[in-house]
């Protein structure tokens, strides 16, 4: 489908990349000055719902820039405009309800790395669509970096063929060690069970745990270790062109403090085999400036991103949805 709508102007930014036909992220704009406000954009958008979907689906990344999007009002009102499903986040990332299906983006310390992953990429009901909005861009650094899924799969596929059918055949098998009931928003990773799962009660906490496809150990500290396998190493989905999508968290847990990731029989998986899927994915991975205002629209079943380190201060919100 190409691009034909004239409520848009097609636009560029730095860092853009064309794969594999398809402009990464597609830059919409106002079509003129007088058209940049949230009225002219929430109508541009009720009146082109069908149409900015498959421009998701075909660039997997769309990014609206140059509109006067001021808050999180705004940004729900843009999210709500399509009718889209929410769907509540399950992770270990602390995070913040900003307004109706809004939240803060991971809250753990700006000067980490966010790696690269599949929203939900573990749980059974994971989102198709990851939207963000940026309130306050970082003075430097803090960029949302993100990788055209498949690609990493077919270098990994040339690379190490038999490894990687290997991994196919068996799935993987993820541990992750949540500390404690409390969130620890001084680690990216620091979100506390209750939070994580909306209960004090551990037995409603296995419950649901349980229907996420998750088991979980009890520690004596408080915490909790949580297994989750057999996991796909890819997926195709539908509509993408038959593409494998590398649809696993296998970098970022892998060999970590508070996570592991193997195969799912128990099996390790080499070491120089992750080390060279690191290097693969950065070499893929795509990076562009966030502007103030910028809401950013990404296929979650296509496209793994994170997030740069920056420095203060930096306000990016997101939604979710099915």
């Amino acid at each position: 489908m190409g691009f034909s709508c004239k409520e848009f102007k097609v636009g560029k930014c730095e860092g853009e990349k064309v794969v594999d036909g398809e402009t990464m992220p597609l830059v919409l704009e106002p079509p003129a000055s007088t058209k940049s406000d949230i009225e002219s954009l929430l109508l541009a958008l009720e009146n082109n719902k069908d149409w900015f979907e498959q421009m998701i689906i075909k660039n997997s990344a769309v990014l609206l820039r140059g509109f006067d999007v001021k808050n999180a009002e705004d940004f729900n009102e843009i999210v709500e405009t399509f009718g889209w499903e929410d769907i509540r986040y399950v992770g270990p990332a602390p995070r913040t309800h900003i307004y109706k299906r809004v939240w803060t983006a991971n809250e753990g310390p700006l000067s980490e790395f966010i790696y690269y992953h599949h929203e939900m990429v573990l749980i059974k009901e994971f989102p198709k669509k990851v939207i963000l909005f940026c309130e306050i861009p970082p003075p430097e650094g803090g960029e949302t970096p993100f990788v055209p899924s498949f690609k990493v799969t077919e270098r990994m596929v040339k690379e190490f063929p038999e490894e990687v059918k290997q991994m196919e055949e068996k799935g993987l098998k993820y541990s992750f060690i949540a500390r404690s009931t409390q969130n620890d928003n001084s680690s990216m990773r620091g979100r506390g069970w209750e939070d994580a799962f909306g209960t004090s009660d551990r037995k409603v906490a296995e419950e649901r745990a349980k229907a996420l496809g998750m088991e979980m150990e009890w520690l004596p500290n408080g915490g909790v270790k949580t297994i989750l396998g057999p996991r796909n190493l890819t997926k195709v989905f539908e509509g993408r062109k038959g593409r494998k999508m590398w649809f696993n968290t296998l970098v970022g847990m892998y060999g970590k403090e508070l996570s592991s990731a193997m195969m799912a029989d128990g099996t390790e998986i080499p070491e120089h085999v992750v080390k060279r899927c690191e290097e693969i994915i950065e070499e893929e991975s795509i990076q562009f400036k966030w502007e103030k205002g910028d809401v950013l629209f990404f296929d979650n079943y296509a496209l793994l991103h994170g997030r740069r380190p920056s420095l203060p201060p930096r306000k990016v919100l997101v939604a979710t949805c099915k």
